[in-house]
């Protein structure tokens, strides 16, 4: 349980998947899976826990995200495979705990994608609604508890990119990037036409709840942040790891959190923050309160979202089969999700079954209790990350590592009290789920996946698990 996968040995791993990546494909991926998510899918969620001072929030949560960040730089440039957080764990802190991330990068990814396909649904009824002037019945637009019985439309877009990821990383990637242009521009068009109705009393109170409503609203919005882990998903795919991972983690991160600091300022700046509460689909509904009828606005603002929300499920799609395909190989999960199609180089099954689970969730799981639980599932996995950079400094300093984390051991300290406080702030009910899903895991590890890891099996001569 507690032996170390080397890293010579992880890295020897690698060359089942094509590498076929630059700094800018990575850097859109990053982008592609972060940008969208909160600004068009959770704001609604967040601002009335923390009114106008939601600004501050999307700061706390930003910086927690960035102090991970940091240490995910150095790590990725050390260990370029796939499986993110996972092999970073497995290679410093051994099996159990790197089985425990993986487990919680599961619920990360595969809750966030059924999260964002909610939101997708319902920036699709509401441009139904502002061109034909009908939607899509609750009773199939709608989970469980929430008037209907299945949400198809989170289904379909979880459908569409399953497909996209069938075709290859490069061609998914392509995809991605035509996407996370038309995402940003349509922010950017956003705040234009937001900024010419901001109201002065909109920003008063500032903190009508207080720093603990800025805490609360900020733990939910870290939801948004997990994007940048995405973009280690694909080090096996990258063209030059070591020096384009770090890169593209630290530098999507910035653009990500200016973006979205951007957007919430306008959009609070607009609407009061009163109104937000219970509101769907909420930047359109920000832009017909902005321009009074706002029709053509709110309109190009939906079909904005509906690509930035497919370009978010697409992104961390990926990455959560590449989580799967890492602990596959290692024989903690079924071997299926590591098995390769030889005429596009992906693990195709792993897609599949990946998919039809993701699109099981979204169709019959309310939007809050998804984000919340994507919430303490990525916190937790992020301070596992800060706590493996100060390991492996302080057990193989000799490393050469191509991106070093500043102010060491301070900012990895730091990055995972971060993480300790905003865990801290979601409710009773996150945690029982989240306490739920580590004693899920715990059982399968035990039942499953100790008895069938590759680190049980004979090593060759002359090899070591130090």
């Amino acid at each position: 349980m507690g032996r170390c996968k080397p890293i010579d040995q992880l890295a020897r791993e690698t060359g089942q998947l094509r590498r076929s990546l630059g700094l800018a494909q990575l850097t859109m991926i990053s982008i592609g899976a972060t940008l969208g998510t909160g600004i068009f899918v959770v704001l609604g969620e967040a601002v009335p826990k923390a009114g106008p001072a939601v600004v501050l929030s999307f700061l706390l949560a930003g910086a927690t995200a960035l102090f991970s960040a940091l240490s995910y730089a150095e790590l990725a440039g050390m260990i370029p495979a796939s499986g993110s957080s996972y092999s970073y764990a497995y290679a410093t802190l051994g099996e159990l705990v790197a089985w425990v991330c993986g487990w919680c990068l599961i619920l990360e990814y595969g809750v966030s994608v059924a999260a964002v396909a909610v939101g997708w649904g319902q920036y699709l009824n509401e441009l139904l609604r502002l061109v034909v002037g009908v939607t899509i019945p609750d009773v199939l637009s709608q989970p469980p508890g929430e008037g209907g019985v299945i949400n198809l439309p989170a289904v379909a877009v979880v459908v569409l990119a399953m497909f996209l990821l069938f075709g290859g990383a490069r061609e998914s990637a392509r995809a991605n990037a035509v996407m996370v242009v038309i995402k940003v521009l349509t922010l950017l068009v956003f705040c234009a036409v937001a900024f010419t109705a901001v109201g002065d009393g909109n920003f008063t109170p500032f903190l009508p709840l207080g720093m603990a409503g800025v805490s609360a609203a900020g733990a939910t919005l870290f939801f948004s942040y997990i994007g940048f882990d995405a973009a280690s998903t694909a080090g096996e795919e990258a063209r030059d790891a070591k020096r384009d991972l770090p890169r593209a983690i630290v530098l999507s991160l910035l653009v990500v959190t200016a973006l979205y600091c951007l957007v919430a300022l306008a959009a609070v700046g607009a609407m009061p923050w009163t109104a937000f509460d219970g509101s769907e689909a909420v930047l359109s509904r920000v832009l017909t309160r902005a321009t009074g009828s706002g029709v053509f606005w709110s309109a190009l603002l939906s079909v904005g979202a509906l690509v930035a929300i497919a370009s978010v499920v697409l992104a961390v799609m990926y990455g959560q089969t590449r989580i799967l395909f890492a602990m596959s190989r290692d024989g903690l999960v079924p071997r299926v999700f590591a098995e390769v199609d030889r005429r596009t180089g992906t693990p195709r099954k792993n897609v599949l079954l990946t998919s039809l689970a993701v699109a099981v969730l979204s169709a019959v799981v309310p939007l809050g209790a998804l984000a919340d639980a994507t919430s303490i599932g990525t916190l937790f996995a992020f301070g596992l990350v800060n706590i493996a950079v100060l390991v492996l400094r302080r057990t193989r300093p000799e490393l050469p590592r191509r991106f070093r984390v500043p102010l060491a051991p301070f900012t990895p300290v730091l990055g995972a009290g971060f993480c300790l406080y905003l865990m801290s702030s979601l409710g009773a009910d996150t945690w029982a789920v989240f306490c739920g899903w580590m004693v899920l895991g715990l059982l399968c590890y035990f039942g499953y996946g100790i008895r069938h890891s590759r680190l049980r099996e004979p090593l060759p001569h002359g090899s070591s698990t130090d």
